[in-house]
């Protein structure tokens, strides 16, 4: 019951009763004003209708606890979607085996070269024929990019943007063919290199042709490599893999996590030459069997699992996050994502930021607290920037190595709020700091 709101009642429905039948009742025996139902509404989020996001096998884009997860290890899909879904002025470049550009969930997501209407390059055929034949670069563009919410298999981290097929391998990558790969894709707009491949030699000329992209203002993705079968992981601090121990500030090293965000068992690893960790294990994409095909099959027990998949992840937010920011160099957009991450135990030790891409982190304006001019009236006047209706906590020091909460506000459609605190005459002096609500 309801007083204030003119006896407002919310009645539940007899078993046996429908709820239409129950309000024609109500409305007929002229007891009450009206009646109508509990209506059910949702929230303002960003869900895609792609069958296999609605039921959980995405969980790296949205992780609720499914099938043993942990809620939240995942990417922050859905509010990073509330802010960008499209990309569709980037083109990633997928250095690998090709694509099957053909895929009911990729082909309107492929790059089309103006002068000749192919779709990348072959670089060990020397043709413009980049078909895939093998398979990992088709399940490398499934997670960058399938196109998002059109009621079809799976979505990508971007739903729209344009790959680029780029066919440096079969069943082996050879240094001269990703070369030229890299050389095409530079000269023909690509804004992202995703790289899912890696060996412990050390090549200069591949480093020369990174540098080159590095030039352009590409963002070069490396995947940290796996656990050879029969061996454990690595530290590739210790034992070097390449591309993704190049020191070239455009490289972005990646290694995967579970959804509980632990350490993968087959990920390789570096507390200096790994940046970051994204999503990798029980991977579900696109596949080169047909055009309606996805991998695993159901019900087969087949793990897809590595670093490729990772740094699939974080090019796919790499692209959102230069159509985000367009106007920033590839070492801002390096920077925001790797203070985007989101730290997990599991990972501390194991890359430079201990963290998982937190995609809604890395799409939002950061967090900014500023001092207000004094305005006379025996306070101290803050304000916080942060970008449009973003929920921050405030907290409080008094030596900046303990912090208790303050205050928590909603910045408004502006991006703003303003808060103030007193302090008693003679107090301690108060440190404070805003941080975005997980």
């Amino acid at each position: 019951m309801f007083p204030a709101m003119g006896n407002l009642q919310v009645l539940a429905v007899p078993q046996g009763e429908t709820v239409q039948n129950l309000i024609t009742k109500y409305e007929e025996s002229g007891l009450v004003k009206f009646a109508e139902p509990d209506y059910l509404r949702w929230l303002d989020s960003t869900m895609p209708n792609d069958p296999k996001f609605l039921d959980g096998t995405l969980w790296g884009l949205y992780n609720y606890g499914q099938n043993g997860g942990t809620p939240h290890a995942d990417i922050d899909a859905i509010e990073a979607w509330d802010i960008l879904t499209s990309a569709s002025n980037i083109v990633v470049a997928i250095i690998d085996t090709g694509i099957r550009y053909t895929h009911e969930d990729l082909t309107a997501n492929i790059w089309t070269n103006p002068s000749d209407g192919s779709h990348g390059t072959n670089a060990i055929a020397s043709t413009n024929n980049a078909s895939d034949y093998y398979g990992h670069g088709t399940f490398m563009a499934g997670v960058i990019g399938a196109v998002g919410n059109n009621g079809t298999g799976v979505t990508g981290v971007a739903w729209r943007l344009q790959m680029m097929a780029c066919v440096c391998a079969d069943t082996n990558v050879y240094d001269s063919a990703a070369i030229a790969c890299i050389d095409y894709a530079r000269a023909n707009g690509a804004r992202v290199m995703n790289a899912s491949f890696g060996g412990a030699d050390f090549s200069q000329s591949l480093s020369n042709a990174i540098y080159s992209a590095r030039t352009a203002g590409i963002i070069f993705v490396a995947s940290a490599g796996n656990a050879v079968p029969g061996h454990s992981p690595i530290d590739i601090d210790a034992a070097p893999q390449y591309p993704a121990c190049y020191r070239i500030d455009n490289v972005v090293s990646v290694e995967y996590t579970t959804r509980n965000d632990g350490l993968g068992f087959l990920s390789n690893y570096g507390a200096t030459n790994v940046d970051l960790a994204a999503p990798g294990d029980q991977i579900y994409t696109t596949s080169i069997g047909s055009d309606s095909s996805y991998y695993p099959p159901s019900g087969l027990g087949i793990n897809l699992a590595g670093t490729s998949f990772a740094a699939a992840y974080v090019s796919g937010a790499l692209a959102l996050m230069l159509t985000k920011y367009p106007t920033e160099t590839h070492q801002q957009i390096i920077s925001r994502l790797l203070n985007a991450t989101d730290p997990a135990p599991g990972l501390a030790g194991k890359c430079v930021t201990g963290g998982r891409l937190n995609l809604r982190k890395a799409l939002s304006p950061p967090i900014r607290l500023s001092a207000l001019p004094l305005s006379g009236d025996g306070l101290i006047h803050w304000q916080v920037s942060a970008g449009s209706t973003r929920t921050c906590v405030i907290q409080a020091s008094p030596d900046l190595a303990s912090w208790s909460p303050f205050l928590t506000n909603t910045t408004s459609a502006s991006g703003t709020f303003d808060f103030s605190d007193s302090l008693p005459v003679g107090a301690a002096e108060r440190f404070y700091r805003a941080l975005a609500v997980p």
